[in-house]
Order: C-alpha cells, then sequence, then structure tokens
C-alpha cells in the first residue's frame, strides 16, 4: 500500500495527480489540500486540518465527500501535516508521497522536510518522497542505495542535513566521490549527473537529503 498525502500548497506546483492514483494507492488530504483533490475528483480516505484555510461552502463540499475528517484548533503543538504524516506511518505503508508541501511559506517547506527526519533517525523502512512539479526529496540515513537515470529529473544534488555526513561514495556520476567527508553548509554535491542508466551513493554517517530536479 502507498498513501498519498495533498497539503495546501500552491496548485501551479503540483504534478498530475492521477499519475499516482492506482489500486495500490489512497489519499490523505491536509487542510486546503482536501478541497483540492475532491476537485480532481480524487476521494481521500481521511482528512486532517483546521481548515482555516477553506471558505464556509468548501468546508460544506469537503464534509459531504469525506467520511473520516479529523479536525483540530489552530492552536495547537502539530503542524497539519505533521498529524497526517503520523496516521500515515502508523499504516506501515510501503511508499509514502507527499505533495503541496514545497511551495508557498519557506518555515513550511523546512518544516516538512525536518518531518521526515524522525522514521530516518528510528530506522523505519518507510520510503517517504516530497514531490512537485520539478523536484523530488527523500532522506536517507547511512547505507548504500542505488538510483536510475529519470529524463525528467537530470539534476541529482546531496545536501547534509546533519553536521557531518562521513563515507560519502557516488560511482556512476559525472562527478564522482570516493569516502569523501562532507559538512553542512558545503555546496560540493549540487547538480550531479548520473552518467549510465543507474547509479550509487553510499555513506556511513549523517543524513543526507537528495533532491532531484529539472529545470
Amino acid at each position: 500500500m502507498n498513501i498519498n498525502i495533498l497539503a495546501g500548497g500552491p496548485e501551479e506546483l503540483l504534478p498530475d495527480l492521477h499519475e499516482y492514483s492506482t489500486e495500490h494507492d489512497i489519499w490523505v488530504g491536509v487542510d486546503r489540500g482536501v478541497y483540492t483533490l475532491i476537485k480532481k475528483n480524487i476521494n481521500p480516505v481521511i482528512a486532517f486540518g483546521d481548515f482555516d484555510s477553506v471558505t464556509n461552502q468548501e468546508m460544506t463540499i469537503i464534509e459531504g465527500n469525506v467520511k473520516e475528517m479529523k479536525r483540530y484548533k489552530p492552536e495547537k503543538n502539530e503542524t497539519d501535516m505533521e498529524l497526517a504524516l503520523n496516521w500515515a506511518l502508523r499504516q506501515e505503508a510501503f511508499l509514502i508521497r507527499i505533495f503541496g508541501a514545497t511551495g508557498g511559506r519557506l518555515d513550511h517547506l523546512f518544516a516538512n522536510v525536518h518531518l521526515m527526519v524522525k522514521p530516518v533517525l528510528e530506522k523505519k523502512h518507510i520510503n517517504i518522497v516530497l514531490i512537485d512539479n520539478q523536484n523530488i526529496l527523500s532522506l536517507k540515513g547511512p547505507g548504500s542505495y542505488k538510483i536510475e537515470k529519470r529524463a525528467d529529473k537530470r539534476y541529482i544534488s546531496f545536501v547534509p542535513l546533519t553536521l557531518d555526513v562521513a563515507g560519502l561514495t557516488l560511482e556512476g556520476f559525472k562527478y564522482p566521490l570516493n569516502n569523501r567527508h562532507i559538512s553542512i553548509g558545503s555546496t560540493l554535491c549540487i547538480s550531479n549527473e548520473l552518467i549510465s542508466d543507474y547509479g550509487t551513493f553510499s555513506f556511513s554517517q549523517g543524513i543526507l537529503l537528495v533532491i532531484r530536479s529539472n529545470d
């Protein structure tokens, strides 16, 4: 099972959500993202939010189309996205995709990236990715990973999310590395590219933000 979560970010940054709607996928709406899903004829199984970004008329439509509503007061300790992601993690999904979470307010963008840290620290074997029409973001803990070339996501960047990332090795890349130490703040691994159908990256310590992008 895959769980797709749609937040309330700018609609113009969304990819075609129907490409991610298969029999193996279920949808979760977050705040205004619930209304966006309904407009696109995608029915979320559950909705989270304080819904302070929708009108009364839109709220009526949401309530008429979503069976399970988790509604909260605006004054709370967690963001709506954190509440939705915590629910998704409890479902033991194979893959969690997050949409509508990379545009608009930068505080929400950074918060959403940091929400992905906890599963990595807890060594949960769940792949979580943030997706918009130009980028795919994921977090990785120490290990070895295979990465395939994608024509629509030519550039691959590796950004330290911890103070240090140790032993970074890149193979099959235009700019390879061998057992390199990378500190937070370094731009050494920005805009790399694969030179064959796939490559590998590995490291022994730290957390990496992996960003696949196009122009």
